[in-house]
């Protein structure tokens, strides 16, 4: 039959051997077995979604609209029966979060710092023998960071931060690698301290007066108000130096690094495995090639600083401070 049709539309003719038409049978036998199959599994599944919603079902008519009507009205039936179905991502990770809201150093978890990259380091051939107390093992060439001591080395950080900031300390946040400027500036404004993000200039601190002597100074109190009336004061003084040196790649500032130790200046940086950890103070063993593990790092010892910034303001405002007069200069009795 399904032959003769071709034919017939080809206009010409055929002829179809004895042999074969008990072939041609079953196969139209077969097809109007499925068709009938399928058009009864249609009536049941109308059926049964119409006895499971209230929505009523249309019966399907041969014309174009009622069926278009009718399919319209079983993907609502489905829509309705589906749509508590899936899984529920809440709370998910969003990366863009660590700049713009970055999370308290209470809020650190292990998961956060695996979704960060944290725990990835190097590879096996690049790796500093000083890192054997991080390393929780090797996975394919490359040794991995246990999370467990990178989250108690942040906190201790953070700590740091916190501490320096309650004190009015001057904290340095370094980042120099391109992507770092942003979490490095947030992380100052956040802790109100001061940022670089280019080249270290070499003497910056050992000849501090030389290269910095015409940076402009000023006196602030307990709340962070700049004090007028101290410009002369400030003329013979010496080149400001940072109470604290935060930096986020220290392979790039080894300069700065060596002299923040000629000064006696305490440091905190990100250790991967390929670094040698004695070259900063407080280490913090993680991933530093990977931008959402720095974001994470400086957005947490920022929000420590923050901390940190009000504690004293808070403590200032406890013991009755409300700043000096604006009309009173420096050298006046009280």
């Amino acid at each position: 039959m399904i032959l003769r049709q071709l034919a017939l539309r080809q206009g010409r003719r055929v002829f179809i051997p004895s042999a074969s038409r008990p072939w041609i049978r079953f196969l139209n036998t077969e097809i109007e077995r499925t068709n009938i199959t399928v058009d009864n599994a249609n009536e049941a599944n109308l059926d049964y979604i119409g006895s499971q919603t209230d929505i009523p079902i249309a019966p399907i008519e041969e014309t174009g609209e009622s069926l278009v009507s009718s399919s319209y009205t079983m993907w609502l039936n489905q829509k309705k029966q589906t749509a508590h179905l899936g899984s529920t991502l809440d709370p998910h990770y969003k990366p863009h979060t660590l700049i713009n809201r970055p999370p308290s150093p209470k809020d650190v978890t292990l998961e956060l710092l695996m979704a960060s990259q944290a725990h990835l380091g190097h590879a096996t051939s690049l790796w500093k023998p000083q890192n054997q107390r991080y390393i929780f093992g090797i996975h394919q060439g490359i040794h991995i960071i246990s999370l467990d001591i990178t989250a108690a080395h942040l906190r201790r950080a953070a700590k740091i931060v916190e501490a320096v900031c309650e004190r009015g300390g001057l904290v340095l946040f370094v980042g120099t690698r391109e992507g770092q400027d942003r979490c490095v500036v947030n992380a100052a404004k956040l802790a109100g301290g001061c940022h670089l993000f280019e080249r270290w200039i070499p003497g910056s601190i050992t000849n501090g007066q030389q290269i910095l002597g015409r940076c402009k100074m000023k006196v602030v109190d307990d709340l962070g108000n700049e004090i007028e009336g101290y410009e002369e004061q400030l003329i013979d003084r010496a080149t400001l130096k940072p109470d604290l040196v935060v930096c986020m790649n220290p392979l790039e500032n080894y300069v700065l690094l060596h002299e923040c130790g000629l000064n006696a200046i305490p440091t905190i940086g990100i250790i991967d495995t390929d670094a040698d950890p004695t070259w900063v103070t407080y280490p913090i063993p993680a991933n530093d090639d990977s931008l959402r593990c720095v974001n994470l790092i400086a957005g947490v010892l920022g929000r420590a600083g923050e901390e940190g910034q009000k504690k004293r303001q808070a403590a200032a405002l406890k013991a009755g401070f409300t700043g000096p007069s604006p009309n009173r200069k420096a050298g006046d009795a009280s």
